[in-house]
């Protein structure tokens, strides 16, 4: 077919022929709208271009080299003043990254647990559920985190009154001062041995639940893949001869020293992105699991499972298929909404970059441009992420 098709393209056509043929109408006007965006780029382009040059204003992206000159609240990386532009832009899309991770993990977590609430047919558990659903998806997302920063956050007591938590924590306006551990000797050996153990049990899990004779599948010895994670970073410790200590907070003169503070704006921006989004993904969750049919669940309940069994084992596995393509969406949403963390004085990547950088250097065109591709570039990865995992899973369904 497509041989015939070829050659009727190839054959001589008159005016009228041509005119009046689907596939050369169909070239043409697509070829005329290729030419129309190209001329309308190229204008833009030109335009600002001259603009800049009228405003003295140098294009280019020179100025990542230079000195920066400014500090920022909260790195994970190694940064001062004396750092580059460059360097600042990598502070924001870390810091930007870590609160999209945690964020997207917690939110998972707890809307998959609010979505089967919503089913449960405990009636407080339901009602619960479905107050917190139509409460916090109706009041916009910035107002939350202003909520959560401002009314909650801000109205702890000063570091010389902090609250007292368990394991020598301690909670006060300035943020969350937690124990932290250090290794003295051997942390990289501990390093490797912990992630070289996960990759071990991943594997033999894997193994285990492809396995067609069922000898892999026994419940003790996945138990007993997953127990590496802890016996053979143990063993590396003993071997390594790994000194750990634990850094506890301490009160200073004006705030707490040592230990891990977590700063109160990160705490309001994870906190409202992740009950924001969870939301959403709990009516994700909840329709999903309606959409598997009603008989799946009655031989679930024939085969003598319990309604937790039948749950985990049966009716999640099946509603995941109509809940990861939504559930990408919210993803996404949550990156993107972290943007919103200048409201409120978190140091992300719009903070940092399109804010301070864009500032000290006017190069706004330069800046908005890579602040754009860099948000692209995670919104592209986690769809790709996604739709690999949907693919897997609509595979494991038929």
């Amino acid at each position: 077919m497509n041989n015939d098709r070829a050659k009727r393209w190839l054959e001589p056509k008159t005016w009228a022929e041509a005119a009046y043929d689907p596939q050369v109408r169909a070239v043409v006007f697509q070829s005329l709208l290729v030419i129309v965006l190209l001329i309308a780029a190229t204008e833009i382009v030109l335009n600002t271009a001259a603009n800049l040059k009228k405003q003295n204003i140098t294009s280019g992206f020179e100025f990542l080299s230079r000195t920066a000159g400014f500090d920022v609240s909260q790195s994970l990386i190694p940064y001062s003043s004396k750092s580059s532009y460059a360097g600042a832009l990598l502070v924001g899309l870390t810091n930007t990254l870590l609160v999209a991770a945690l964020g997207i993990v917690i939110a998972t977590v707890l809307g998959f647990a609010i979505g089967i609430a919503r089913l449960s047919p405990n009636w407080l558990a339901s009602k619960l559920a479905l107050s917190y659903v139509e409460l916090v998806r109706n009041v916009p997302l910035l107002l939350q985190l202003l909520v959560w920063y401002v009314a909650v956050l801000r109205a702890f007591p000063p570091p010389a009154e902090a609250l007292g938590l368990p394991l020598g924590a301690h909670l006060d306006k300035r943020g969350l001062h937690l124990p932290q551990l250090t290794f003295e000797h051997g942390g990289g050996a501990l390093l490797l041995s912990i992630l070289g153990a996960i990759a071990a049990a991943w594997f033999l899990t894997r193994l285990a639940r492809q396995d067609r004779d069922g000898a892999w599948k026994h419940s003790s010895f996945i138990a007993a893949a997953w127990a590496l994670v802890g016996i053979v970073p143990f063993l590396a410790l003993l071997y390594a001869a790994a000194y750990v200590s634990v850094a506890y907070p301490t009160l200073g003169r004006f705030n707490f020293e040592g230990g891990l503070s977590i700063e109160p704006e990160f705490l309001a921006l994870l906190i409202g992105l992740s009950t924001y989004t969870a939301a959403f993904i709990s009516e994700i969750v909840r329709a999903g699991l309606l959409g598997v049919p009603r008989g799946q669940r009655e031989a679930a309940a024939a085969l003598g499972l319990t309604r937790r069994q039948a749950l985990r084992l049966v009716i999640l596995p099946q509603a995941m298929r109509i809940i990861t393509p939504p559930l990408t969406n919210q993803y996404l949403n949550l990156t993107k909404n972290s943007s919103l963390a200048v409201a409120i004085g978190y140091p992300d990547l719009v903070s940092v970059f399109s804010g301070t950088v864009l500032n000290q250097t006017g190069q706004a065109v330069e800046v908005i441009l890579i602040t754009m591709a860099v948000y692209l570039a995670i919104s592209l990865a986690t769809a790709l992420f996604m739709n690999r995992f949907n693919a897997r899973t609509a595979w494991a369904e038929r």
